[in-house]
């Protein structure tokens, strides 16, 4: 009988329900195969055991257990897989404590939990001042009448009261500590307050003591953003009044603060839940929808995100007032591409009709051709958005959508219309494809379709009198200027890593990087240094059963890593320590244990060890096999021997650990 919530959530879920949900499996023997979600393949080479409960990737090495694979790919970490298959499954992990100690049952209640805990516990205020369930502070009145505007300015934007529940959208009347002195009484401490993102301080003057906590979102309707599994990570304010003081004078006492105009939405700033580069306003509500219609719709904003829900069309995610990114090497882009990409590689962009929001839309489909997507633009009618579209009439909404265009189609119609609408000389023509219609037709993966739109430039805006391989030679230019961009760096330890790759982290020398990037190293690494946490710990308690010899499996770790690279993961794991031992006990509970008790952790920590130095070299020999091409090309023929003998130990080294395996 199982008696972990993990122990109880597996029980319930078959890997192949919870995989086969995310991606196409088919029958291949005992296994089930698909094409793998974490690379890019044609053949299919991920296979799923539901004998043993996991799942191996024969092209890129990704395998572990149905936490593993939701960890991955919804870029969650360990606790926020378990939300979210404990809901499938219907475990009450808020109860569930089963195996713990009550006095140890706390430490899964970490320092990151607490954020998770204090963002929920702002959504809930928030909610309740919409409501009009006013705090009991001195003057009721004032607030009351605020969050009757608050309402009303809902309503008029044609939100109903169903959506306002589901998106869980909330108000903070006008007052510099109302959530700060909530919080408060609750028993959240300052620093974390200030470090959730909700309070700020003044900047103090030289000489002065740094004044005291004010909040940082004030008289704005509140929409709280969620990560994949549905916990509020940060938040995004649209002020109530067009005109407000957002200085920092009212914040300590004064009454002649500068009246200034406010941001008219204000974002949380990145913290250790959020990082906006990686987080799609919408996506937990949206998944399941772009899953079923196997495409995504990207939005601007809240108010045309949640309007597209209310009118049916849930397959939307919105980037919430930040750019996908700058470059293409910036990697936040494809962390906010990732699971969209993972679900669907097609993708229709629907920003606002203006100068912002075209140009908006042009960089995010470059961003979304370089990872393969297939990228569409709805042209919305000059000056609106979505929102005010389905306010007007949802199926003119839905008209757009249904007639967007492929990018370079869209482009190329502009180029006509910009010719048209200024009388522009045909010879000028070929300089606007160069600069608005050929670098995106040079980012197609096809050769056929980029050979259609040749043809259709041709014959569109050319009138036939350009030879089509001027047109080539012209691609040709845009596509080397494209791929200078996709350039790979070299790290000082030498460790490859191509920015345009989803998932690339920089696990080699021993760096973990944020949840959205991990890696499946990063994951096992975790994983692997909190079970020995978790043991040490075991083993201190009198009532113990646990015998294992922690210090010979940490030599064994130190050894496959190296020195370098595993003082660097200790560094790294030191800071989350309690959340790591948590995630153990979730696994395996904690005091006195059944009689097998023992043969399952070891079982889970060998396991884990041969992951671990199986990844360790997966990652190594990469480095290696890039360093000997490049002493191939300067023909450094001894160097490049040595280099071919370690690459050769590499090979057999984890051909030995996948037999093992099989064994």
């Amino acid at each position: 009988m199982p008696n972990t919530p993990v122990e109880q959530i597996k029980e319930r879920l078959p890997i192949e329900d919870v995989i086969g949900s995310y991606v196409k499996l088919e029958r291949s023997g005992k296994s089930l195969k698909a094409r793998c979600p974490f690379h890019n393949e044609k053949t299919p080479s991920f296979y799923v055991s539901p004998e043993r409960g996991g799942y191996f990737c024969f092209g890129c090495g990704a395998k572990g257990d149905i936490f593993s694979f939701v960890e991955q790919f919804e870029g969650l970490d360990f606790m926020g897989a378990l939300k979210l298959l404990a809901e499938r499954a219907g475990v009450d992990i808020s109860k569930n404590r089963e195996g713990f100690r009550e006095a140890d049952y706390a430490k899964v209640k970490t320092e990151k939990e607490r954020m998770y805990a204090i963002m929920e516990e702002a959504t809930v205020f928030f909610e309740e001042n919409l409501a009009g369930q006013v705090p009991r502070i001195s003057d009721h009145s004032i607030y009351s009448v605020a969050s009757r505007e608050a309402r009303e300015y809902v309503a008029k934007r044609g939100i109903t009261d169903v959506t306002v529940k589901e998106f869980r959208i909330g108000f903070v009347p006008e007052e510099w500590r109302l959530l700060y002195t909530h919080l408060k009484a609750k028993g959240y401490s300052d620093a974390e307050i200030e470090k959730a993102g909700l309070a700020k301080r003044p900047e103090a003057a030289e000489g002065k003591t740094q004044a005291s906590l004010y909040d940082r979102f004030r008289d704005r309707v509140m929409f709280p953003i969620s990560d994949s599994s549905g916990r509020v990570i940060a938040f995004s304010g649209r002020i109530l009044h067009d005109k407000k003081s957002d200085g920092a004078n009212g914040a300590n006492g004064s009454s002649s603060a500068s009246t200034i105009v406010a941001a008219k939405y204000l974002n949380s700033p990145d913290t250790p839940l959020y990082n906006k580069s990686t987080v799609l306003y919408g996506i937990d509500k949206a998944k399941q929808a772009i899953r079923e219609r196997g495409y995504t719709i990207f939005v601007e904003g809240q108010m045309d995100l949640v309007l597209s829900h209310q009118a049916g069309i849930k397959n939307t995610v919105a980037v919430s007032g930040t750019a996908l990114a700058d470059t293409l090497s910036k990697e936040g882009v494809v962390n906010n591409l990732g699971i969209v990409r993972r679900l669907s590689d097609n993708l229709i962009l629907a920003f606002d009709s203006d100068s912002a929001g075209r140009k908006a839309a042009m960089r995010s489909a470059e961003i979304a051709l370089s990872l393969g997507m297939d990228v569409k633009i709805a042209d919305l009618p000059e000056g609106a958005d979505p929102a005010d579209m389905v306010l007007a009439n949802p199926e003119s909404w839905k008209d757009a959508l249904r007639h967007a265009k492929p990018v370079v189609e869209f482009q190329l119609d502009r180029v006509m219309a910009e010719v048209a609408d200024n009388k522009l000389d045909q010879r000028k023509v070929p300089a606007l494809l160069k600069v608005k219609v050929y670098p995106f037709i040079a980012m197609l993966a096809s050769r056929s379709a980029q050979a259609q739109y040749v043809k259709m430039v041709r014959e569109r805006a050319l009138g036939n009198a350009e030879n089509e391989a001027v047109i080539w030679e012209d691609i040709a230019v845009a596509q080397r200027e494209y791929l200078s961009k996709q350039h790979v760096k070299t790290d000082p330890r030498g460790d490859a890593k191509n920015d345009g790759n989803a998932g690339q982290t920089n696990s080699t020398n021993g760096t973990i990087l944020p949840n959205a990037e991990r890696s499946h190293l990063d994951i096992i690494t975790r994983k692997l240094f909190g079970l020995l946490a978790y043991i040490a710990q075991e083993k201190g308690h009198t009532d113990s059963l646990i015998t294992l010899d922690v210090d010979s499996y940490t030599a064994a770790v130190r050894k496959i890593a190296g020195e370098e690279r595993y003082n660097n993961l200790i560094q790294q794991v030191e800071s989350s320590k309690d959340e790591l031992i948590g995630e153990a006990e979730l696994f395996f509970g904690s005091g006195a244990q059944d009689a097998d008790m023992q043969t399952r952790i070891k079982k889970q920590l060998d396991e884990l060890l041969l992951n671990f130095e199986e990844d360790i070299l997966r990652k190594d020999f990469a480095v290696a096999m890039a360093q000997l091409s490049d002493l191939e090309r300067k023909k450094e023929g001894h160097k490049a021997q040595e280099l071919l003998a370690q690459c050769q130990k590499y090979s057999v080294r984890i051909a030995d650990i996948v037999k093992q395996r099989r064994g």
